[in-house]
């Protein structure tokens, strides 16, 4: 039996920038909802949500966090997600599977790379959203110049529902602009009181300024509120809480409240905004998804009638259930004990025990319901991305897609020993993080990881040493190439050999073309059924993406190219599939090195803010890395430096600019193409780098 309605049940993510104060406001939530009995701090490492030792020590978050609250009757499930960009796919992976978010600003820095990034990320996700603009008693906040940054980077239409009152230092509350009402808060008892008060005198009239412009902004989405507004009638707070809600819930407009976290000053009204405006499991109808045998689209009613369905979003490694996984229940219920079916593996499962999660402590329940996120232990051979459900009534929903890894480094175990423990904790850390790799280079028989940045592999290390008890070593980071073509090539291979008695014959030609735009692998078919049958086309298919797995040129992933089966020939008796993939996978490779291969490397989108008498040393050191400014601000009497540098002459930077500015400037840097390499850089990479002759 279910304690809380669907429809009061609410999935939120808490996402911004590094340091706007996601933890923090979470920790507040906490606190305010009787979650906790007293306040974390991120600063004194006491975090709820940033639960492992790193995260503490750093103060920054490192993977996504969950936790469930109660507010007025209210369940809300929280997910606190990294602000770093190294760790993006947390974000990713959460919002996945979130109804609603809020995304925190910083009242000083505004809306930030990171931000801009999630904010994004929500969006294709058709998330609704509200933004709080956190850390109102900052010298330098100013709420105007954020608004009109939030317009402009997100091109989207805030719609403001409180004013500040006070500034800066001087910030104790906020002025209701749905109620016309002024919250002042006690900073003596944590925030967990405070008076509902007339607005004052010196105040009125900009509210009512900013409260005609909000009605009449709203007056589009409800025909009485339209009416009564035009009449310039009394118009309740129910009705302006509904159009609100129609409003954010149709991402039309998204509601702006400011407040400050560390100050416990207006979480409340956040709390509350969270009930009124995001959206319930139940807003959403339905989830759609396809049929894993027949692939044909499929929908599932959010009800806890309908058969159930969930879908992995997480795992992570525990000392005593081998795996957590992590899950949403789309639809239907669950009770303990049962065997259900892992649509994507076709593998059945049996959920032994079901636990909701609060932060890193577990509480066994017996039965979970439709809307809720639960975490199960004890099963192989799950990975995020995957969909639980009725054996009978099977819907495998759509996975995620992660980006690829932009750094590598050799790692090795300081005990020889050691080799085969590595081996299993570098394969458990890869199952939790889809966007770490590892593999052994063919070449030298060393194991390689690959990330995301400095940041990622050095939290790796750091994690396999603390969590492990393995001490290891890295080599110095290295560039994550790719290979592409300049021109077109062309590619035949007939293979024909004998296998346990029983001949083998494949016969194909392959066309291959540079591609451009955001698809990055093509396969065409311009050849008579006649002469290859199409049972043949999928083998094909499979032998040309496991060559793309390693270019001939330096062994990095080839990307950007459109390959098509112009030829080829088969034989009643001796053609099979496994003829035909070898075949495709020779023929390939012969027309990739008439097709001159050229490497690509990744370039960064970086932004620096730094003071005013650092500026010059900045732009210099930039200049020399190779990289390309294409914007500087000023705001708050900091530079705000927008620029894209290559990723390989990135490796220090971070000890440069502390060392050029006295530890006093910051940046933020995240993946942003891959582009051609120049031919003399390129013959660096090969001859210096990995030791291969450059003939291209």
């Amino acid at each position: 039996m279910r304690k809380t309605a669907v429809e009061k049940t609410r999935n939120i993510g808490i996402m911004a920038h590094i340091d706007a104060g996601k933890t923090t406001t979470t920790e507040r939530i906490l606190f305010y909802t009787g979650q906790n009995y007293k306040i974390g701090e991120v600063h004194h490492g006491t975090a709820t949500m940033d639960y492992m030792e790193l995260e503490q020590e750093r103060g920054i978050t490192i993977t996504s966090a969950a936790t469930t609250c109660f507010w007025k009757d209210n369940q809300i499930n929280i997910i606190d997600t990294p602000g770093h960009v190294d760790f993006t796919a947390e974000v990713e992976r959460s919002l996945r599977v979130l109804d609603g978010a809020i995304v925190v600003l910083c009242a000083v820095g505004g809306v930030e790379p990171q931000t801009e990034k999630v904010w994004y990320q929500a969006e294709k996700y058709n998330i609704p959203r509200v933004i709080y603009i956190n850390k109102m008693d900052r010298n330098g906040a100013e709420y105007n110049e954020v608004l009109e940054e939030i317009e402009e980077k997100f091109a989207i239409k805030p719609l403001l529902l409180q004013l500040p009152i006070g500034f800066e230092d001087t910030f104790n509350g906020i002025i209701d602009l749905i109620t016309m009402k002024a919250h002042i808060y006690d900073s003596d008892v944590m925030g967990t009181k405070f008076q509902i008060t007339d607005i004052p005198e010196d105040m009125l009239i900009e509210a009512e300024l900013h409260r005609e412009n909000l009605l009449e902004i709203l007056s589009d989405y409800n025909m009485e509120l339209m009416e009564l507004f035009l009449e310039k009638k009394n118009i309740s707070e129910k009705l302006i809480k509904e159009a609100i809600r129609k409003a954010t819930l149709s991402l039309d407009l998204f509601p702006v409240l400011m407040g400050s976290s560390f100050k416990n000053k207006a979480v409340q009204s956040l709390l509350d905004s969270i009930i009124y405006y995001l959206p319930s499991p139940k807003d959403k109808k339905e989830v759609s998804g396809f049929c894993p045998k027949k692939g044909n689209e499929m929908i599932r009613n959010i009800d806890d009638k309908e058969h159930y369905s969930s879908f992995v979003f997480k795992i992570l490694t525990d000392e005593h259930l081998g795996k957590l996984i992590f899950f949403r229940v789309y639809s239907g219920s669950l009770k303990a004990g049962s065997t259900i079916i892992n649509a994507s593996t076709g593998k059945k499962v049996r959920l032994s025990k079901i636990y909701k999660m609060y932060a890193q402590k577990r509480v066994e329940v017996k039965e979970i319901f439709t809307g809720e996120i639960g975490a199960t232990g004890g099963i192989g051979d799950i990975h995020t991305g995957d969909t639980l459900c009725d054996i009978a009534n099977q819907i495998e929903f759509e996975n995620i897609a992660f980006p690829d890894p932009v750094i590598s480094s050799t790692i090795e175990p300081k005990l020889t020993s050691d080799h085969d423990k590595l081996q299993l904790v570098l394969e458990k850390i890869s199952d939790e993080d889809p966007t770490f790799k590892t593999y052994i280079d063919k070449n030298t028989g060393q194991k390689i990881v690959s990330g995301m940045g400095e940041l990622h592999l050095e939290v790796i290390k750091e994690r396999i040493l603390r969590e492990f008890k393995l001490d290891t070593k890295m080599g110095k980071p290295r560039v994550y190439y790719k290979e592409t073509i300049q021109i077109n090539g062309i590619g035949e291979e007939k293979y024909i050999a004998q296998e346990s008695g029983k001949g083998l014959y494949g016969h194909v030609v392959l066309q291959i073309d540079p591609l451009e735009g955001k698809e990055k692998f093509q396969f065409d078919i311009k050849i008579d059924s006649n002469k290859i049958p199409s049972e043949f086309y999928n083998p094909i298919q499979e032998g040309i993406k496991e060559s793309l797995t390693t270019g001939t040129l330096a062994g990095y992933p080839i990307t950007d190219i459109k390959v098509t089966l112009i030829d080829g020939s088969y034989n009643d008796e001796d053609s099979n599939e496994i003829a035909f993939k070898i075949a495709a996978s020779k023929a390939f490779r012969d027309a990739y090195k008439n097709a001159k291969p050229i490497l690509l490397e990744p370039v960064m989108k970086i932004e620096i803010l730094v003071q005013d008498e650092y500026l010059g040393d900045i732009i210099s050191d930039i200049n020399a890395r190779d990289g390309k400014i294409n914007n500087m601000e000023n705001k708050n009497n900091i530079h705000i430096v927008d620029g894209i540098v290559p990723l390989s002459n990135m490796f220090g930077f971070a000890t440069s600019l502390r060392t050029m500015t006295q530890g006093r400037a910051n940046y933020s840097m995240e993946f942003f193409d891959y582009v051609k390499m120049s031919k003399a850089k390129t013959e660096n990479v090969l001859v210096n780098q990995l030791g291969i002759y450059a003939n291209n």
